[in-house]
């Protein structure tokens, strides 16, 4: 059994790429970081990577982080600006002995010296939304960060039972320069064990790390429970804490999949996308839907919805 699962209709054709490379015998962690670049390059996806949003200073400023569910190694990158692929640099620092959390200048400095491609990540397009959402907001009043928050990430297994997880993401449009969010946290962002299995998240970054949800999933999982089980306790008993804490609970989507190639999603929002291929299952696009009673079920994407996702997409914009 082999598998790849991840967040959000954009990473489609990036674990079609993975997938394939599953089915030839390559290994989960040269997957997932060809699944996850896929999505960095495309500049029409407008939470990660290439023409990523931008902070509230105009400056694309990227988290990833990459782990390698056989010996726990965990490289990550935060805030890092100015080059193309970050999922590759935390893959990098996944390898070292030490220094496996880089952030900010720190960051950049280790991937100039061990020659990653540099890029400037702010494409015209993502100029013309910042410049929309400045306008949009008043003079006197203050600039809050858009709800836009769409992490890629992602969970692989492969034939021989290894497993890697791996994220890469833009963080919250207009945010302050210098934040950074769940995505490159460990247990937070993600987590895998190949002994038991992986997950990873996306939604409000500063919510998902109260409750270090990922790591939960693979402990329930740990303790018997399928990936859609684990998802789902694991999601359902946060959201409901933090709402008792707090009063709300940002939003916030898990996906998992165990070292047999078992797959599970929760969300405690409306109009999450997932997608997930394995070696019983081409490449597909699942909608989580609830019935009347709240309960959650999921729906594989129409073409409709398919075509419509992409126009929205790449559709032309307009400076207001």
């Amino acid at each position: 059994m082999y598998g790849i699962i991840a967040t959000w209709r954009m990473a489609l054709e990036g674990i079609t790429k993975a997938d394939a490379m599953l089915k030839e015998g390559s290994n989960a962690k040269d997957a997932i970081e060809t699944a996850i670049r896929d999505v960095e390059d495309f500049e029409f996806y407008k939470s990660v990577g290439y023409g990523g949003l931008p902070n509230e200073e105009m400056e694309v400023e990227l988290d990833a982080a990459f782990m390698d569910g056989d010996t726990l190694d965990v490289g990550c990158v935060g805030a890092i600006k100015d080059f193309a692929n970050p999922v590759s640099i935390a893959r990098a620092l996944s390898k070292e002995p030490v220094n496996n959390f880089l952030v900010g200048a720190g960051a950049e400095k280790y991937a100039h010296r061990h020659g990653f491609e540099r890029k400037n990540m702010l494409t015209e397009r993502a100029k013309i939304h910042y410049h929309n959402r400045v306008k949009e907001t008043s003079a006197d009043s203050e600039l809050k960060p858009y709800s836009g928050h769409d992490t890629v990430g992602m969970v692989c297994v492969d034939a021989d039972a290894h497993m890697t997880s791996a994220t890469s993401t833009s963080g919250l449009f207009m945010k302050h320069a210098g934040r950074v969010g769940d995505s490159p946290v460990s247990g937070s962002g993600f987590y895998v064990d190949s002994k038991v299995g992986g997950a990873s998240a996306t939604g409000l970054g500063e919510d998902v790390m109260k409750g270090c949800v990922s790591y939960e999933i693979v402990r329930l999982m740990k303790e018997g429970k399928t990936p859609q089980e684990a998802c789902e306790i694991a999601v359902q008993s946060f959201d409901q804490e933090l709402k008792e804490r707090r009063g709300k609970a940002g939003d916030m989507s898990l996906i998992a999949m165990n070292n047999k190639g078992e797959w599970g999603c929760a969300t405690n929002i409306e109009g999450f996308s997932f997608a997930v291929a394995t070696r019983d299952l081409k490449p597909t696009v699942y909608l989580v839907k609830f019935d009347e009673n709240g309960k959650q079920y999921f729906e594989e994407a129409s073409q409709e919805w398919m075509d419509n996702y992409m126009k929205t997409r790449i559709a032309p914009l307009v400076r207001k």
